[in-house]
């Protein structure tokens, strides 16, 4: 596969943008852990393992919401 200098800028970009990305969800699981899950581990997680401490944290918060109990 052969790219022109436009082309490997956009791919960069791109790869940028995804890598920011897995950053930001990562360490936003770090803060919702409080400690129970440090950043280095959570760089280690597979992806099927994302899903489901994102479908955790979904399911907190929606616990929360509905008891109407504080959450800080």
């Amino acid at each position: 596969m052969t790219l022109d200098d436009d082309e490997i800028g956009l791919l960069l970009e791109d790869y940028d943008k995804q890598a920011r990305a897995i950053k930001d969800e990562m360490l936003r699981f770090v803060w919702w852990m409080r400690g129970g899950l440090n950043y280095d581990d959570a760089l280690y997680l597979a992806h099927s393992e994302n899903e489901i401490i994102r479908q955790i944290i979904k399911e907190n918060m929606e616990t929360t919401k509905t008891t109407g109990m504080p959450f800080f």
